[in-house]
Order: C-alpha cells, then sequence, then structure tokens
C-alpha cells in the first residue's frame, strides 16, 4: 500500500552534451511508460521528476544520498553526471520497465548499475550476458569479438569473476566465428589463453587452430615485449596445440614460420611415427599414459569435422576420441577396450569384411548431434566400414560427408552408407583428374545391353557383389540430393544405374571425368531422378541421348502438350541451373540449338569445347546466368555479346581460345533477333551490364578492351590472358590499379618486363596464385625481389631462362608460402637447385620442372625433404643416371 511518502518527488537533472537541439524538457516518471527515447535525447537537457521512496529503495546510490545525513538529503534537485541514454535506462529498470540489453549496450548498461546500486538491473544485466554467452544456434554473434574484449577487460579491473569465465567460454565456443572477424588480432592474451585450454574450445580442425595462433602472433608481435616474454607467451600458446592431428601437408609447409619451426618438426616426426606403425599395430598407441594428444576436438557445440589431409588418422584414433575421457584413465576399462579395439584392427586389415557390430563389447562412445559434416578426404588408413559404423553412433545428425581421393571408397562402401546414416544428403568422392587424358573415342557401353532388374536380394556393383539382405530386409530409399563422383573411372552404367534407384530425390549429380559411363547410362540417370537441376557430366560421353532425356517431358503419360512453351516446361532442361558439359563431343549442334532453346532457368553454364554456334545462344532465352564457359568454342563475339545482354548477374566469364570471337556473327535460322551487337559491342557491354569476379579472354582482347571493361572488374578475383590477345604495357600497368582485389593472374603469349612484374608485386597484395607462360620481353629474376606472402601458387615457363640458383634463393625468400610450383625452360639450373627448392619450400605439395637444365644430374633425393609432395613432374632434364618423366 502506498505511503503519503510517495507523494514526495525529486528532480534529477541531466544534461547532454551531444544533443541534436539546445531545448530543455521536464518529464515525470509516472508516465515512463510512454516515454519516447529518441525524443527525449534530442534535448540538451532533461528534468526528471521521480519518487524519493523509490529511488531510494532500488538504488543503494539514491539511498545514501536522499536519506543519510548528508545535507544532499533534503534536496529537491539532484545533478546526475552520467550518460542521458544509460541513466534513463537506469530508471526505467528502477521502475519496472523492460530494459533491451545487446551487447553493444551491456557494459555501459552494467557498469552502471553497479555505480547506482540497481540491484534489479545486475540481475538483468547478469542474466542477459550469462543467456547470451551461452547460444548454441549458428549465425552471427550474438556478442561481437570487440565487444568482448572490451567485456573481458572491464571484468578483470573490477574483479568479476564471471565475467572473465563467460568471456572465455563464449570466445571457444564461437571460435571459428571469431577469427574471421578484423579483431581477433587485438584479443588479450590472457583471453586467447583460457580460451584454448577451456573444455568447450569448438574448432573444425586442428589446423584452424594453428592457423588462427599464427595469425594472432603475427598480429602481436610487437605487444609481447620484451623478447623473452615473447618466447614464453609463443611458447605457452602453441604448446596446447594437438601436433599428431595435424595434415601433413600444414606441418611441412610451417617449417619456416619464426613461430612455428620447432613443432613442425616435432608435428612431421610424430605424423611419419604414426604413419610407419602398421595398421594392425596401430592399438599400441593405446598403452600411452596420455592420450589427449590424439583426441580429436569435439564438443557439444561442434558442426563440422575436417580430417582431411591427415593421412595418420586411423579408426582407432577416430575412436579413442569418442570415448568419454574417463575410460581412458581407468586401468582395467582401458585393458578391456585394448581388447576391443585390437579386434577393430584385425577388421581394418582385412577391408573386405563387413563393418557391421565393431563397436560390440565397447563402452558406450559418446554421441555428437550437433555435427552435420565430415570431411575424411585423404585419410586413406581409414577403415571406411568402420568408419561409417561410428559415423552412425556418434553423428547420427550427419548430412554431408566428404571423402575426396579415397580409391577405397567403392560403390558398395556408398551403398552402405546411405543405410546407415539415412540423413545424409550431400556426398563427395572426388577422385584427382588431372593427370586423366580423356580418350578420344566415345565409351559404346560400359554394361551389358540388357541391365538386369535392382532386386532387395543382392545386387554386382564395381565388380564386388553386395549381399543386401545382410543390411536391410526391403529396398532402401536414400536422402542423398547431392552426389559427386568427379574423376571415378571406376564408375560404370550398371552403378549409376544401382545409384539412382537408391537416389531418388538426386538433385545435384557431378560425374565430371567418369569415362567408363556412357551415353546411355547418363540418358538413365536423367530419366530416373526428375528432381534434377544440376548435371556437371564435363569429359563423358553426355551426347544426343543424354539431350533427348533433358529436352523429354518428365512424365511419361498424360495429355499431350497444347504448344510448345507447355512442353518445354514439362522437360528437366526447362528446370536446369547448372549444366556442364565441357569436353563433350558427342554433342553436334541440332541437338546444342535444341537443348539450349529450354534452358530458361540455368545460372552456370560450360560448353567448353563443344559444337555450340551462334544460333543457339541466339535462342537461349535464360536471364539468370553467372558463369558461363564458351573457351574453345567457335561462337562469335556478337552471340556472346547479345547472352551477355540479357544476363546482367554474370560473374564469370571464360572465353579463351574462341577465334572467332573478333568476327561478326550470323544468325543462320532465320529468326528475327531484337538486338544485334559488333565485336567491339561485347566488351561495352560487358562494362555497362555486370560486376565481374572471374574473366578469361584470350583473341582479340586488347589494351581498348580492358578499358571497356574497366567498370566491371573493380571487384575482379581472377583474370586469364591467353594466346591471341594482347594487353600490351600500358594495360598491364593498369591492372593492379583496375583490379587491386585480383587473387588469381595468368598471362600467356604476352610482352612483359621487369617493371611490369614489379608493380605486380607491390600491389597486388592479395595475389594467391600467378602465372607467367610463353611471355615475351626483358624480364629477369630481379623483379621477384619484393616480399609477397600470401603468393600460393607460381608458374615460370619460357619466362626466366637466365634463372640462376642465387635467383632461387631470393624466390624463396620473398614467396615464402608457396605449395605449388612451376618452372619451364630455365637451363642455368644445376643439381644444386632442388636442394635450394626442397629447403626454400619444405611445404610444397606439386613441382614441375621442365628443361631445367641439370637439376636432375644427381638424382632428386632432395625432394624428399617436401614431405607433403602429392604431384611431381620431371620431364626434359639434363641426366646422365636418372630418368623421370613425370610421376602423379
Amino acid at each position: 500500500m502506498a505511503s503519503e511518502s510517495d507523494d514526495e518527488f525529486v528532480t534529477l537533472l541531466c544534461t547532454n552534451p551531444n544533443a541534436a537541439e539546445d531545448t530543455e524538457t521536464f518529464i515525470s516518471t509516472t508516465d515512463i511508460h510512454n516515454w519516447e527515447l529518441s525524443a527525449i535525447l534530442r534535448c540538451q537537457t532533461v528534468k526528471i521528476q521521480a519518487h524519493r521512496v523509490r529511488l531510494v529503495e532500488q538504488s543503494s546510490y539514491f539511498h545514501g544520498l536522499l536519506s543519510g545525513s548528508f545535507c544532499e538529503s533534503n534536496l529537491s534537485c539532484v545533478s546526475i553526471q552520467w550518460n542521458m541514454e544509460v541513466f534513463i535506462n537506469v530508471l526505467k529498470c528502477v521502475y519496472g520497465c523492460k530494459v533491451d540489453i545487446t551487447s553493444k549496450t551491456f557494459l555501459s548498461l552494467f557498469e552502471a548499475a553497479l555505480y547506482f546500486g540497481v540491484e534489479s538491473l545486475l540481475l538483468t544485466c547478469k542474466t542477459w550476458f550469462s543467456e547470451a554467452s551461452s547460444t548454441k544456434g549458428p549465425g552471427l554473434l550474438e556478442i561481437q569479438v570487440d565487444d568482448l574484449i572490451h567485456i573481458w577487460n572491464f571484468g578483470l579491473e573490477h574483479a568479476n569473476d564471471f565475467i572473465p569465465e563467460l568471456c572465455a567460454s563464449y570466445l571457444a565456443r564461437n571460435f571459428m566465428q571469431a577469427i574471421s572477424g578484423k579483431f581477433f588480432g587485438d584479443v588479450p592474451y590472457n583471453l586467447l589463453f583460457h580460451c584454448i585450454k577451456h573444455p568447450d574450445l569448438t574448432v573444425y580442425s586442428e589446423m584452424h587452430l594453428a592457423d588462427a595462433l599464427l595469425v594472432w602472433l603475427t598480429a602481436n608481435t610487437e605487444r609481447l615485449e620484451p623478447l623473452s616474454k615473447a618466447e614464453d607467451d609463443c611458447t605457452g600458446i602453441l604448446n596446447q596445440l594437438r601436433i599428431s592431428l595435424l595434415p601433413l601437408w600444414f606441418a611441412a609447409g610451417k617449417r619456416r614460420s619464426c613461430y612455428f619451426t620447432e613443432l613442425a618438426e616435432k608435428s612431421m616426426e610424430t605424423i611419419f611415427r604414426l604413419l610407419k606403425i602398421p595398421p594392425a599395430d596401430s592399438i599400441g598407441i593405446f598403452d600411452d599414459g596420455d592420450l589427449d594428444h590424439l583426441r580429436i576436438r569435439l564438443t557439444e557445440y561442434s558442426k563440422k569435422v575436417n580430417l582431411s589431409g591427415c593421412p595418420q588418422i586411423t579408426s582407432v584414433i577416430l575412436l579413442l576420441s569418442l570415448l568419454p575421457n574417463s575410460y581412458c584413465v581407468d586401468f582395467m576399462l582401458r585393458k578391456s577396450i585394448r581388447q576391443s579395439l585390437i579386434n577393430l584392427e584385425r577388421l581394418s586389415a582385412n577391408r573386405d569384411q563387413c563393418g557391421s557390430g565393431i563397436l560390440h563389447g565397447l563402452p558406450p562412445i559418446l554421441s555428437f548431434e550437433g555435427v552435420e559434416e565430415v570431411d575424411i578426404s585423404k585419410c586413406p588408413r581409414l577403415h571406411l566400414e568402420s568408419t561409417i559404423e561410428i559415423f552412425l553412433k556418434s553423428f547420427p545428425s550427419l548430412r554431408k560427408l566428404r571423402a575426396t581421393h579415397l580409391l577405397n571408397f567403392k560403390t558398395t562402401t556408398l551403398h552402405k552408407l546411405m543405410l546407415k546414416c539415412p540423413r545424409i544428403s550431400e556426398v563427395d568422392l572426388t577422385i584427382d583428374i588431372t593427370p586423366l587424358i580423356p580418350a578420344q573415342v566415345s565409351v559404346i557401353s560400359s554394361s551389358p545391353v540388357i541391365v538386369p532388374p535392382l532386386t532387395n536380394k543382392s545386387c554386382f556393383v564395381g565388380n564386388n557383389f553386395l549381399g543386401m539382405a545382410s543390411y536391410h530386409s526391403q529396398p532402401s530409399v536414400s536422402n542423398i540430393t547431392r552426389l559427386i563422383l568427379e574423376g571415378r573411372s571406376d564408375i560404370s552404367d550398371l552403378d549409376l544405374q544401382y545409384i539412382t534407384g537408391l537416389c531418388v530425390s538426386l538433385k545435384y549429380i557431378n560425374l565430371k571425368g567418369c569415362v567408363s559411363v556412357t551415353d546411355t547410362g547418363i540418358s538413365n540417370l536423367i530419366c530416373r531422378c526428375s528432381k534434377l537441376h544440376s548435371i556437371l557430366v564435363c569429359d563423358t560421353s553426355f551426347g544426343i541421348n543424354s539431350i533427348q532425356a533433358l529436352c523429354s517431358g518428365i512424365t511419361s503419360f498424360g495429355p499431350a502438350a497444347s504448344d510448345l512453351e507447355k512442353r518445354c516446361s514439362d522437360t528437366l532442361a526447362f528446370k536446369l541451373q547448372t549444366l556442364h558439359i565441357g569436353g563433350c563431343m558427342g554433342v553436334d549442334e541440332r541437338s546444342l540449338f535444341d537443348l539450349m532453346s529450354q534452358t530458361q532457368a540455368l545460372v552456370s553454364l560450360c560448353l567448353r569445347g563443344t559444337h555450340v554456334v551462334d544460333d543457339a545462344l541466339y535462342h537461349f532465352p535464360g536471364s539468370s546466368l553467372e558463369i558461363l564457359d564458351i573457351s574453345n568454342t567457335m561462337v562469335s563475339g556478337d552471340a556472346l555479346a547479345y547472352i551477355v545482354n540479357g544476363n546482367p548477374a554474370l560473374k564469370c566469364l571464360n572465353a579463351r581460345g574462341c577465334k572467332n570471337l573478333i568476327h561478326q556473327g550470323s544468325n543462320t535460322s532465320g529468326t528475327e533477333l531484337s538486338s544485334s551487337y559488333s565485336c567491339r559491342d561485347l566488351y561495352t557491354v560487358l562494362g555497362k551490364k555486370c560486376m565481374l569476379e572471374e574473366i578469361a579472354f584470350g583473341w582479340g582482347f586488347s589494351w581498348l578492351s580492358l578499358l571497356a571493361l574497366r567498370p566491371a572488374i573493380m571487384s575482379l578475383r581472377a583474370i586469364s590472358v591467353g594466346l591471341g590477345g594482347s594487353l600490351g604495357e600500358d594495360a598491364l600497368r593498369l591492372l593492379p590499379t583496375t583490379c587491386p582485389m585480383l587473387e588469381s593472374l595468368i598471362l600467356c603469349f604476352q610482352v612483359i618486363s621487369d617493371a611490369i612484374i614489379i608493380n605486380f608485386m607491390r600491389s597486388l597484395r592479395h595475389l594467391q596464385a600467378l602465372s607467367l607462360c610463353y611471355c615475351l620481353g626483358d624480364v629477369s629474376t630481379s623483379s621477384f625481389k619484393n616480399s609477397i606472402a600470401n603468393l600460393r601458387k607460381l608458374r615460370l615457363e619460357r619466362v626466366t631462362p637466365q634463372m640462376t640458383n642465387n635467383d632461387l634463393v631470393v624466390l624463396t625468400q620473398n614467396c615464402a608460402s608457396l605449395v605449388e610450383f612451376s618452372l619451364v625452360g630455365c637451363r642455368l639450373l644445376n643439381s644444386d637447385s632442388l636442394r635450394l627448392i626442397s629447403q626454400g619450400w619444405p611445404g610444397l605439395i606439386s613441382v614441375h620442372l621442365e628443361d631445367c637444365g641439370e637439376v636432375t644430374a644427381t638424382g632428386v633425393s632432395y625432394l624428399f625433404n617436401c614431405r607433403a609432395l602429392e604431384d611431381i613432374l620431371l620431364r626434359h632434364n639434363f641426366s646422365s643416371n636418372w630418368n623421370v618423366n613425370s610421376i602423379h
């Protein structure tokens, strides 16, 4: 019940020096629910009438000021020296109104709550911060990194123990999002250290953690002083890494890092020690006292697990990471687990055995329901059947699996994956097709002419007989919508029939380089998968039958269409979003014309090296193209300009090798076109209509072309100029200022100079790939005297014939991050050059040396120092006792 003292008011005088208006206003807390904050903040002076007793009861500050023996206790007006907006929110909380708190306002409100002693606001702030720092959902950070840093520092300064703990916990759970922000380098050392030691630290892989720590150390070198403290901090923070779980290529590439040299060597030693242990004997690692260094970081907040590039990973290591830590401490439990793992390794030694029941006898393994994506690419020592069984138990929500470069991942394994992990929707089984030379003849058939129907008893797939009854009593239907089989030359028509029989919801299929499948097999796939919207079949036998399947009605039965538009809208071609048929020589002009005239919704189109002609482009009805590749075709500039004009969203265009691009086009069908274009119009239309990210041109591309393109290429990331193009020195000098964001630059058959290259090296700070091939001009290796830290790929082919070993040393110093290196025509190099290459770039994964003097005269043993090498090509290098043409 209200007392008479409730009628006693006190006036609170607030000033706002940043007010938009030099005015004064009077408001009362009796109407606090109707206050308009924006209107109040426009005034320079605000007088607030508040209940004296309410202030005394809710605020210790006003309790001491207004109810004590101070002379101010009888004042009718109190001046408030505080931020007006913050203080008004304090008053709202005092009067029971809701206060909105964000990461930007939390600190000011919390500090005000402490100063004015408003317990209700303190509780509200603590509750908000506890809830905000405990968010599990994906998306943007609830608390931005810069705000988190301020909150952490405030907590330390004011001895609020709960704040630093919540800050470290929050940063640990959201580490992957935090490292991509611009404020990660400003994170205090102690906050980062507590974060990486926190049990909730969530990262995609150990490599992501290591890379983030190196980025942080680089950004904080000057702060970590004196030098002894810097060394201690580096050691303390990097020693938290589990170097046994780093990818081989990453560890090899960091051996020259000033912070990571010693740890990189230890990591390499550990990885190769694990690789030397046969899979059947790898259980010996379980005898090790401390197993934390082999435990993959998994938490309840994990969404992705990335083990790619770790050849040392086995099913045992994966399983150890999924057992509760307490099980690995108890001696008797360790003994029981060890016996079960021995059985697992015996199974792993025989890859043909079924993986079912491999966890029998083991304690229950942990389940991480948040994990939706796993990458086990280039992990050849994993026993796939047992790994799938582990996925079933530990990752029940698994939806995406990348298992590229695994030759033992057969169609039978894919079937087991679909059965064991029913939620999986995306699978990538890519195999590198770079060394593959597509046959010049088409495959007529890769399976019997009469294909037997699928049954629920058995299926003959990929030369393996799979007893399906042991897995499922009825035919199963998979939820897979995206399937990538790129480079799988072992995939046949029968495999495709089997896969499409299960994957009825398939929407995206990539068969690029699958040379064993036929046009018939691909057409059958198209007919059976009515939901397909993306087909990538470059360098296959895709041909007339497949096009007929695309252009036929989706349903085989039903009333006849009334007109051409109705018939087209009922076809898969009409709904296609991605169509890549580059290198498919089985497609004739007429079929391409029919196909192009029906593709209304295409976003990405590749016609590289096909028989496409102008008429097909003139009759293309789409307006949504973002990616277009018509390289090495006979299309004209007129026809291409017509396509560009109707597709203003175009971002990536590849027109290299198009000799007719400089010729006037023709429209032989007799159809009237709404517009006509000349070759010169092509670049003008591109410059006015598009915002390009990647371009590749050859014939007819010149300095004037680049000028016309200038408005469209300010955000260009990749450019390639090939045979038939002639930019000239002026255009090349303009390139870095016109395209400052370039990441990839390829110049073939251009006239270049040292000044041009030096300008590239100085100005293109984002450049990651540089290829200079068969270029003319006065070029010396002195042009590479400037450091370019981000460069990862370098090709110098027939451009630096005078390169010496001293030049190689300079190159290794200024391009220290290279992982791919190619030299052609450097005949002054000798047998010591390989030593310089291996010492300068120990992390190389690809090296090509052709016609490079005597680099192999004494053998190639120095390349063994590049422990992560995957691709080697040595050709036409003089050697009297060594002959290597190419190794892939």
